[in-house]
């Protein structure tokens, strides 16, 4: 018999090897491809064009994140954490610092705490919009809806750009607060985006919500049950798709968002459509979170001058920090034995969580359903392999 060298393949379970699998075609996406969202891979056994099996391979993009951490000071791993979704730097950022507050007890100024709402929600805005225009493209649309959302993108960066020094990996937040006041001008700058927004929205809408392939393409397809949405531990607007009413801006109230008045949109057949509206339906919910924000937010520090920043020693201890990022819940979890840098260091990525039930939502579609099932997931490497 012939032997061969070990390949990477022969590290994964096999995905046709059953007997009743003759015939079968297994099939590998990725890991470079136009519609894995970076390094990623999808070994996918097929009967014709339709999905009987599939597995995600996951590693490619390995960047050692959590022990890193433990080799630094906790200060010092702050810039890391923008690289875990780097559409979301703003609210990583916040993640880790609410975990860091929490095991060392660090008040936070209220101004601070309405900035970081504000970063917050505005990373939701640019997040979704461009999740959506990249669904289209996946779908075979031209550049159009992609174009649509990073336009309205590039002008939330201009704002994190005049706040932080950076476009795209923005270091902000700091235990105990912000890490700079506002620029001049900064909240008229918000305030003239989050009124032309709702406008954009419209004109999205428009274009897409009726769109007859659109519907052709979406409705009906990778359907996730309430019940296995909530066994797979699957959070933010996929979870909210399927119909469960959970958003960990509600359930934890972490911050001041208990202050704020909006509304968590749901879906009902946990269909690609209904992860399409539920994006759609946020960002609306985000503009009325900013519009109050930005009325409210006080003067007044921006953070809180006991904290000690250099020579950061928490207590023994144990924490975890979760808020509602735009794909679902992230949270860190730190333990302290008293020296500078975190003893265990541990996140909870909700790009990765998120991925595990993929086969269960493609199985028995068709392979370009597949590619569009998975858009929806809205999934970022660098905070998969992390």
């Amino acid at each position: 018999m012939q032997t061969t060298a070990p390949t990477e393949h022969t590290l994964l379970e096999p995905l046709a090897t059953s007997s009743g699998d003759e015939g079968l075609l297994e099939i590998s996406l990725g890991p470079h491809h136009p519609s894995t969202h970076g390094v990623f891979r999808m070994d996918a056994v097929l009967d014709g064009e339709r999905v009987v099996k599939l597995k995600p391979v996951v590693g490619y993009l390995h960047r050692n994140h959590e022990k890193i951490a433990e080799s630094a000071s906790y200060l010092a791993s702050m810039p890391y954490t923008d690289r875990l979704d780097y559409f979301g730097s703003l609210t990583n950022n916040w993640a880790y610092a609410l975990a860091v507050e929490k095991l060392a007890g660090i008040q936070v100024p209220e101004r601070a705490e309405y900035i970081r709402v504000i970063t917050a929600e505005l990373t939701r805005l640019q997040n979704h919009a461009t999740t959506i225009g990249f669904l289209l493209q996946e779908m075979g649309a031209s550049g159009s809806p992609l174009m649509y959302g990073f336009r309205e993108r590039e002008t939330i960066l201009d704002l994190f750009e005049a706040l932080t020094g950076s476009r795209m990996m923005c270091n902000y937040m700091r235990f105990g607060g912000c890490r700079v006041e506002l620029p001049s001008g900064w909240l008229d700058r918000v305030k003239k985006t989050v009124t032309e927004f709702p406008r954009f929205l419209d004109e999205f809408e428009n274009l897409l919500t009726s769109n007859e392939i659109l519907l052709a393409r979406t409705q009906g397809i990778g359907t996730l049950s309430k019940e296995l949405a909530i066994q797979g531990g699957v959070t933010g607007p996929v979870l909210r798709a399927s119909g469960v009413n959970y958003d960990i801006r509600k359930v934890d109230k972490y911050g001041i968002y208990d202050r704020f008045n909006f509304k968590i949109p749901l879906g009902e057949h946990g269909d690609v459509y209904d992860r399409y509206m539920v994006r759609m339906l946020e960002m609306r919910e985000s503009i009325k979170i900013l519009e109050q924000a930005l009325r409210d937010i006080p003067a007044g520090p921006i953070i809180d001058p006991k904290t000690k920043i250099r020579g950061f020693r928490p207590k023994p201890g144990e924490a975890y920090g979760r808020i509602e990022s735009a794909k679902g819940e992230l949270g860190f979890y730190l333990i302290s034995d008293g020296t500078g840098n975190p003893y265990r260091y541990r996140v909870r990525p909700p790009s990765f969580i998120n991925l595990t039930l993929l086969e269960d939502m493609c199985r028995g579609y068709s392979v370009a359903d597949l590619i569009v099932i998975f858009g929806t997931i809205d999934i970022v490497l660098g905070e998969v392999d992390r």
